[in-house]
Parts: C-alpha cells; structure tokens; sequence
C-alpha cells in the first residue's frame, strides 16, 4: 500500500496530497479508500471534513477527532479555507473577452438543486491534432485556474460542461466522443487536480501549495509547453 502523502498537521488536522484514483471514503463496494488507507497508515481513526471525486487528485483536509472534524467542516463552509483547482478543458467558458469570471449555475445533488459559485481564470489556450477517419481533427486546449466560491457535489465537473468547457477525460459529466479522441493522445485521466488551500485560521499556514499530479503535468509539458 502506498503511503499518502501528509503536507502538514497539527493537534487537530491531516492535509493531505490524495493521489488519483482513490476514493475518499469507504463503504460498500469500494475496494479501497483514503480514510481506511490513511487511519491505518497514522495508527487512529480519521474523519472527513470535505471531499474530492475519486479522480481528482490533490490537497484534502481530514482532521484527528469528531471535535476537529465538527470545527473544521464549519470552517470550510464558512468560507475560512479557500480551495483552489487546476483544470484542462476542452472549452472556454465565457469571460467576455477577459479570460476571467464566475460560472453561476446551479447544480443537483440527490435530486436536491443547490445554488453555487466558481470563480475562474484561463491560464493558457493550446489545441492537440488527433488522426480521425476523416483526417486531422484539432481539438481547443484551455488550462484554467479555479477557485470554489461554493462546495457542491460535483461543482466543477458540472459547472463547466454546463459552460462549455468541459473538462479533458471527464466521461462522467463531460464530452465523451472528444474525449475519445483525447485518449489517442495520451490524455487518459481526468485533467482535475486540487493544488492550492488558502487559509484565514490561526495556527496553520495562510497557504499550502503543491504541484500537479503527474499525469497533468505531462498534459502541460507536452501540449501546452510547460
């Protein structure tokens, strides 16, 4: 079992780098989970305070205790911890021309409609030329910075195919005849990574940074020249 990363902690808090592919948390039918994974690897029990879809890699906030967990999960919600994403879509969604905005749409959970808020930046345009039946077809590359003015199930995966700009391996929510076509380019996982926590809590750090999950980086390297 690999060792998952820890980024920091205190008498309250685990960060954590969760890497792809494993699930959040355990239950029926789920082989394998980072809370079992991670309670087993520090020796108690963790609890969850917030989450990130299985495919979506990067930082992740568990804390130690039920009173922690309580504490900061009000935090989270109370807008104290500002996450922020790196994306590679397929779209860009509309900023009038700036390369900046907000996606306002409202998204369903549970069959629960819930309003929400992401803020986002394009970073980088690129295109990839994929060998179709009827010759070259160039796909649109858009790097996108995003920050969660809300924390739905799903936000950012929904919000941008909503938008336009669905993001690149997402075949849940996204387009999945391009991405189709991505994976003959080597684009096979979902290009959606937690990478940034801004933080307003005394006694940790105002910002816990870390790099894109290899699999994105190797995106970026080869089409967008990183």
């Amino acid at each position: 079992m690999e060792r998952i990363s820890v980024l920091f902690e205190n008498e309250e808090i685990l960060v954590v780098n969760k890497p792809f592919g494993l699930a959040v948390q355990g239950g029926k039918g789920v082989g394998r989970s980072l809370d079992d994974e991670l309670s087993a690897q520090v020796g108690y029990r963790v609890h969850l305070v917030h989450r990130l879809d299985k495919d979506t890699s990067g930082i992740l906030v568990v804390a130690k205790n039920t009173q922690s967990a309580a504490k900061w999960t009000s935090l989270i919600g109370g807008g104290l911890v500002k996450k922020q994403y790196m994306a590679v879509c397929t779209g860009e969604p509309d900023s009038g021309g700036t390369g900046k905005g907000k996606i306002e749409t409202s998204v369903t959970a549970h069959g629960k409609v819930q309003s929400a808020l992401t803020y986002f930046t394009v970073e980088k345009r690129t295109s990839v030329a994929v060998e179709t039946e009827g010759g070259l077809k160039e796909i649109p590359l858009f790097l996108l910075k995003l920050e969660l003015g809300t924390g739905r199930m799903h936000q950012l995966r929904i919000q941008l195919a909503g938008a336009r700009s669905p993001i690149a391996a997402d075949d849940q929510h996204g387009d999945f005849k391009t991405n189709k076509l991505l994976r003959k380019a080597g684009i096979k996982k979902l290009q959606l990574a937690a990478v940034c926590l801004n933080l307003k809590v005394p006694g940790v750090p105002e910002k816990i940074e870390i790099p894109l999950p290899f699999h994105m980086q190797e995106t970026l390297e080869k089409y967008f020249g990183y």
